[in-house]
C-alpha cells in the first residue's frame, strides 16, 4: 500500500540547503517501508487552497487508489488568509479533499496541525504554551467525528511534548542557530515552527505509533507474507 501525504512545511521534505530543518513526513518512510511506501507531496507554504492550485493535489490523487491511505494536515498557512478561516473556507476545502480521496477508493486520515513552540511570558512557575492555531485543530476533530474518519491529533500530542520538555528542553526540537552557525542563515535563526531532524523524527514516530493503533502495519505485513508464499 501507499501512504500519501498532503500538507505544509511541517510535513514536507525540506530543501537540502535548509538541513537540518525537516517536516515529519521526511522521517516516516523508515518506520513504514516494510508494509507501506510513503509518497510525500507536502510543500512549504501550502494551504488547502494553494495545494490544489499548484497541482499538488491532482498529482497526489493520480497516485492514490484502493488500499492506500491519504494523510491531510493543513492549517498553518490557511490561518494567514481570511477567506480560509477554520469554519468556512478551510473546513469546506477539507470536506472536498476527503470526498475526492474516497472517490478514487483510498482512505483518509485527518491530522490536526502540529503546534508552534510559543511559550508565553507570564508570571507563573508553570510553563504556558500559546494555542497558536486558534480553532483550526478543533475543526479537524469535529470533521473527523462527523465524517467517521481516522484522526491523528498531532496538535494535542505536540503540545504535551513541548510542555513536558519545557521552554528550554523543547528548543532542540526546532531550528535555532546563532550567527555564523549555518551557511543558509548566516545571520542566525530562531524558528519555533519548523522542526529539527530530532523534532521531526519524534513526530514521525508518534504518527507510526498511532497508525499501529488504527490497525495499520501488522495486517499489511501479514498480507505481504502470505502473498509471497504463492
Amino acid at each position: 500500500m501507499k501512504i500519501l501525504l498532503a500538507g505544509d512545511s511541517t510535513v514536507a521534505n525540506c530543501p537540502t540547503q535548509e538541513f537540518p530543518m525537516s517536516g515529519w513526513g521526511a522521517h516516516l518512510a523508515p518506520l513504514t517501508y516494510t508494509w507501506a511506501a510513503v509518497h510525500n507531496f507536502a510543500k512549504g507554504g501550502a494551504s488547502t487552497e494553494s495545494f490544489r492550485s499548484e497541482g499538488l493535489w491532482a498529482d497526489l490523487l493520480a497516485g492514490a487508489g484502493p488500499g492506500d491511505l491519504v494523510f491531510i494536515q493543513f492549517g498553518h498557512n490557511d490561518q494567514k488568509k481570511q477567506h480560509l478561516a477554520a469554519r468556512t473556507g478551510y473546513a469546506a476545502n477539507l470536506r472536498t479533499m476527503v470526498a475526492e480521496v474516497h472517490a478514487v477508493g483510498a482512505a483518509t486520515a485527518l491530522c490536526t496541525s502540529v503546534e508552534r513552540r510559543h511559550f508565553l511570558d507570564v508570571p507563573s512557575s508553570d510553563a504556558v504554551l500559546e494555542e497558536s492555531l486558534e480553532d483550526y485543530p478543533e475543526v479537524v476533530r469535529e470533521l473527523a467525528l462527523e465524517l467517521g474518519l481516522a484522526i491523528l491529533d498531532l496538535n494535542a500530542w505536540t503540545r504535551c511534548l513541548y510542555l513536558g520538555l519545557g521552554p528550554d528542553g523543547s528548543r532542540e526540537l526546532f531550528c535555532h542557530f546563532a550567527p555564523g552557525e549555518h551557511a543558509h542563515w548566516p545571520d542566525g535563526l530562531a524558528d519555533n515552527t519548523h522542526f529539527s531532524q530530532h523534532g521531526a523524527a519524534l513526530v514521525a514516530g508518534e504518527v507510526a505509533r498511532q497508525l499501529g493503533g488504527l490497525g495499520y502495519g501488522a495486517k499489511q505485513r501479514l498480507a505481504g507474507t502470505t502473498a509471497g508464499r504463492g
